[in-house]
């Protein structure tokens, strides 16, 4: 019987799909504790992770079995792809399982941006205040201009929802095809067209040396005044500090950041943030909802099932 370790969180029916067919070693911890990863895969088939289990090269030669590495997520810059390659291990994202949930948190946050303080002051009106006419400058979405940065599953889903909400669109992406039917709606633009026609501005890139500090100080110069950021991609993609700098200035007119440089937060990072205007911070969650939850493991599930019956 094939031995399955997964060391993340996954959903309960999918745990018990796979036990169904398969020896599975299920400890939620194993992703803070990387010499008792490499301990339980020495004998395993697959090893299932979401973006905190670091998965090495170290790792991945613990476990001379391994076959398959299925990720709960779509974020792959957490697993040594190239040494994966080597070794003929098949690594499996869920490939847009949590694109929904994603599309809506962009959305969300966007239009309580786009609102100004207005939904943050409830403590005001708790203590008797009446701020009716400071809170009467948000803006509307209608008409604004969302520019997404990398168009693939979840850019394209994003689009489809901010469109519907009354956004037009446009998005940076140079690995899709210019005759994908993706941009039957959305212009294709270059960056920096991109940042200074954008109201808003959402990230739906990969996190590699390529898009590292992609967005930093001149970039965040040349967007429009109170525009938008919002990034679910990953961490390293957007220099915090610049950001920071760039609400703290006014520049800006906001920001939601699902990801960090490092996760957990650090105290650096925390320190950089601290008492920023018009800023929404959240712990990695925009992928994450009941929802989500259950198509990811799902699909993670049937995907690592699928290649091990193959192997």
């Amino acid at each position: 019987m094939s031995k399955i370790v997964i060391s993340e969180f996954m959903d309960a029916p999918a745990v018990e799909a796979l036990r169904q067919k398969c020896d599975v070693l299920l400890d939620e911890t194993l992703c803070e504790r990387p010499d008792d990863l490499m301990k339980a895969v020495a004998d395993a088939d697959a090893l299932i992770v979401r973006n905190r289990t670091q998965v090495t090269a170290d790792i991945i030669a613990a476990g001379p079995s391994l076959k398959a590495v299925g990720r709960l997520g779509v974020g792959l810059d957490n697993i040594d792809l190239e040494t994966c390659k080597a070794r003929d291990i098949a690594v499996l994202p869920a490939i847009g399982a949590n694109a929904v949930s994603v599309a809506e948190y962009v959305l969300t946050t966007a239009m309580m941006l786009l609102r100004g303080p207005v939904y943050f002051r409830t403590g005001e009106l708790q203590e008797g205040k009446w701020p009716r006419a400071e809170l009467s400058k948000g803006r509307e979405i209608s008409g604004k201009v969302m520019g997404l940065i990398g168009f693939g599953s979840i850019g394209q889903t994003t689009a489809n929802l901010a469109q519907a909400a009354g956004f037009k669109t446009i998005a940076f992406d140079e690995f899709l095809p210019a005759d994908h039917a993706a941009w039957s709606n959305t212009a294709s633009k270059t960056l920096a067209e991109l940042l200074e026609q954008s109201d808003v501005i959402s990230l739906h890139c990969p996190l590699t040396p390529e898009t590292r500090n992609l967005i930093g100080k001149d970039e965040l110069a040349k967007t429009k005044p109170g525009a938008i950021l919002v990034n679910t991609a990953r961490g390293g993609i957007v220099e915090e500090a610049a950001l920071a700098d760039a609400l703290r200035s006014g520049h800006l007119g906001g920001a939601a950041v699902d990801v960090f440089s490092t996760e957990p937060i650090s105290k650096d990072t925390a320190a950089i943030f601290a008492d920023v205007p018009n800023l929404i911070l959240t712990p990695h969650v925009a992928g994450v909802t009941h929802e989500s939850n259950e198509r990811i493991s799902a699909i993670t599930a049937e995907n690592v099932l699928r290649t091990l019956q193959k192997a």
